[in-house]
């Protein structure tokens, strides 16, 4: 198989994950007899501090015509205030989903019992956690009209029955996959929006009467993730709630760091890790690239249709986790590098026998 990637690796610590998540690639290329041409392209600051655009065309031209597009992290701290220049980093996050039409992200959280002890949470309360968020992705206040004078501001939270539809459907799939369990997470006691989506998700679950629905207000969510995460099979919300929710699922996995995630659309889909791009490691070689690295795992099987290859980089990360092969946020005693944790993973890939997934 020959598939064209497009690699925007971003800023801060974007660059180093995204490094490691290419060795991935390159290694199952090597063991699998494919071949993955990767083309790199600006985005985020420094796309600004490059060409003045925080999603230049060439960048956007590049993605289009990619098989796949690996992202590793937008943002940068001397654009958190308005920046002399008007722009922002995740402006060019925010255009390029909306101009890729990338309307699903897909965010999978799954507890490992050899990190259970790198959680706040209790192991008998993360043991056999494993869900998968579907967030909606340009649709609601990020990408609603907004106002601003000196003392009052505005973000419209605007929604359509087609942009719930064509989330709604593909989570609706995912949990017959599944554990045929579905939550609706909203705020229908209060937003006329949330209102909307349950209606539409109620029509929508006459197609799939073998999926068990639930409705859960959105702060009711957040407490039931911490205290009881394996009801949960797959999540389905719109988009500021799913932000905020798939953040803080990542207790579960004892480091923000551990979650991969898929955008995906109509066209082409995006792969990246949920992590920002945390400056203050810019270099260190201390990001945890697994994020990333699983991202690469999403890519495999939603893009390129290849499960078993998917299934093989998800066994080389358990390895890497029975190993203690890992980064300072999940052994603060013995941590590896970036760079090491990711050759560990490589390693195994490139020689372990491939009868043994």
């Amino acid at each position: 198989m020959k598939k064209n990637i497009a690699l925007l690796p971003g800023d801060g610590i974007g660059k180093e994950v995204t490094k490691e998540a290419v060795k991935i690639l390159q290694a199952i290329a090597t063991r699998f007899n494919h071949k993955f041409t990767f083309t790199e392209a600006l985005i985020g600051a420094a796309a600004i501090d490059s060409v003045g655009d925080p999603f230049p065309p060439e960048s956007g031209k590049l993605c289009r015509s990619s098989d796949a597009i690996l992202l590793g992290a937008v943002g940068d701290p001397r654009f958190d205030q308005r920046h002399p220049s008007g722009m922002s980093p995740e402006q060019g996050l925010l255009r390029m989903r909306k101009e890729l039409g990338l309307y699903a992200n897909i965010r999978p959280v799954k507890s490992y019992p050899g990190l259970y002890n790198r959680s706040p949470l209790k192991a008998q309360v993360l043991a056999g956690a494993n869900l998968v968020i579907f967030r909606e992705l340009t649709g609601g206040l990020y990408f609603g009209e907004k106002k601003r004078s000196a003392d009052s501001a505005s973000d419209l939270c605007l929604y359509t029955r087609e942009e719930i539809i064509r989330i709604a459907i593909p989570a609706f799939e995912a949990a017959m996959q599944r554990r045929k369990k579905l939550t609706l997470v909203d705020k229908a006691n209060v937003l006329e929006t949330s209102r909307l989506w349950r209606e539409v998700v109620r029509e929508i679950s006459g197609n799939f009467p073998g999926v068990e629905v639930d409705y859960l207000y959105v702060d009711n969510a957040a407490m039931q993730l911490i205290q009881n995460p394996r009801q949960f099979d797959v999540i389905l919300t719109e988009n500021m709630f799913g932000d905020i929710l798939s953040d803080e699922a990542s207790v579960l996995t004892g480091s923000l760091g551990m979650l991969p995630s898929a955008s995906i659309g109509n066209k082409v889909s995006l792969y990246e890790p949920v992590h920002g791009s945390w400056p203050e490691a810019a270099g260190r070689n201390i990001a945890n690239p697994i994020g990333a690295i699983l991202s690469t795992a999403m890519m495999l099987e939603y893009s390129f249709q290849l499960p078993l290859e998917s299934a093989w980089i998800h066994r080389a990360v358990e390895e890497a986790i029975q190993a203690e092969a890992l980064t300072l946020d999940l052994n603060p005693s013995g941590g590896r590098s970036t760079t090491a944790t990711g050759d560990f993973i490589s390693n195994f890939l490139l020689h372990e026998n491939l009868h043994s997934v």
